[in-house]
């Protein structure tokens, strides 16, 4: 049978919340699996409560966070303080190929749905935990989110000017990166799954996820001792290097200048003006030792004109430079829009709106937003007896007895 979608068949139990494992879980999603939330009325997940809202109306099917990243997925209730939650949820456990959590380490255990609990019923079960700072350790324990497991990464520290106090990247920062790694592994695991008949449990720390990113720096402080300060824009490989301010309220485009040839490239565009003639720019060397006059005199000139344009003429002239573009710049841009990367969904609550997509394409499978994001229980019903197999009469005795909140 030709399938459609790379996933297709594949079935998820998505016990987690927040960032990491429910942006992980999407691209399995957009991939044609199945995923099903296991959520709460009675501690409805975090991001379900976070800003921006649609129409900045408060509620928890209203978050733009938690529709961007939990399309294409269904939502189940499940009060997991009932005594027989354990009993439905190993059901559902029986029925996946795929679990996701990433509660602390501990959560879970308590449920007993740990690995052990739950492949005493699925044996060939992929479980994936995702963490601040991984399952094992003497920190497992501790909570956070991704901004806080940004700056024990060391990404915050060098986020920012040397004379100024850390900026740190924006928002929970180990979130955005961290999926990547985790589809990956999941991937591998069903494929290790699909040639041994066996399943494995996939720990994720956020935390040793982050390191990856730093790789440079911490092979420098390793191999020569040197430690990583904040430089702001600049970088010891290029000159020009920054953002520049552009005609405009607020406009901004950035560029980099590394080579000689780029930088012969860059006098051409600006017009080859005396100041880019002088002995003190002659090379990267020398333009490093006078960064700041230069970031001075390439002001001057940027601002004159608009971000797009400068943008335009750069890279036409085989310079890097990228307009600095906010959300309005981004929703308009003719290059997302032609690989269709904001898809229009029309929510029950929110109504029309814009998403992101996937940033890959499969050329033989590429993903697809199937749905917009669930309203919370909002599939109880065709879920649970369509999806999971259980009787009507079941259905309505657990929702009956408050297992199904």
């Amino acid at each position: 049978m030709t399938r459609r979608f790379v996933f297709e068949g594949l079935k998820v139990a998505d016990f987690s919340w927040v960032g990491v494992g429910p942006i992980t879980t999407r691209y399995l999603a957009d991939h044609g699996a199945t995923v099903l939330r296991i959520e709460s009325t009675g501690r409805p997940e975090t991001l379900r409560r976070a800003s921006p809202f649609k129409d900045n109306v408060e509620g928890v099917n209203r978050s733009g966070y938690f529709n961007n990243f939990n399309a294409s997925k269904y939502s189940i209730t499940l009060n997991m303080a009932h005594p027989r939650a354990r009993e439905v949820a190993l059901r559902i456990c029986r029925w996946a190929d795929v679990l996701a959590e990433s509660f602390r380490p501990g959560v879970m255990a308590k449920w007993r749905l740990d690995y052990e609990s739950v492949r005493e019923v699925k044996p060939d079960i992929i479980y994936f935990s995702t963490s601040m700072q991984g399952q094992t350790g003497p920190r497992a324990h501790v909570t956070g989110f991704g901004v806080q497991a940004a700056s024990m990464a060391g990404i915050t520290y060098v986020t920012g000017w040397p004379d100024r106090l850390p900026a740190g990247p924006y928002g929970a920062y180990t979130d955005t990166i961290n999926p990547h790694l985790a589809a990956a592994a999941i991937a591998a695991a069903l494929d290790y799954r699909r040639r041994t008949g066996q399943g494995q449990h996939l720990d994720l720390s956020q935390y040793e996820g982050a390191l990856l990113f730093l790789a440079p720096l911490l092979m420098q402080y390793a191999v020569n001792g040197t430690e990583a300060e904040r430089a702001g824009n600049r970088s010891p490989c290029a000159a020009p290097h920054g953002a520049y301010p552009c005609a405009g309220d607020d406009r901004w485009c950035a560029i980099a200048v590394r080579t000689d040839d780029e930088w012969a490239a860059f006098r051409r565009v600006l017009g080859d003006p005396p100041w880019t003639r002088e002995e003190r720019f002659a090379t990267l060397e020398r333009r490093l030792q006078h960064t700041d006059e230069m970031d001075a005199l390439v002001a001057a000139w940027t601002s004159q004109h608009p971000a797009q344009e400068v943008m335009r003429r750069m890279q036409e002239a085989g310079v890097p430079a990228g307009a600095a573009l906010d959300g309005r710049d981004l929703l308009d841009d003719p290059q997302l829009a032609h690989r269709r990367h904001f898809p229009r969904l029309d929510h029950p609550e929110v109504g029309p709106h814009s998403i992101d997509a996937l940033a890959h394409r499969l050329s033989k499978s590429p993903p697809q937003v199937r749905m917009p994001a669930p309203c919370l229980g909002e599939h109880n019903s065709t879920a649970y007896t369509g999806i999971l197999g259980f009787s009507d009469e079941e259905f309505v005795e657990l929702v009956a007895e408050g297992v199904i909140d």
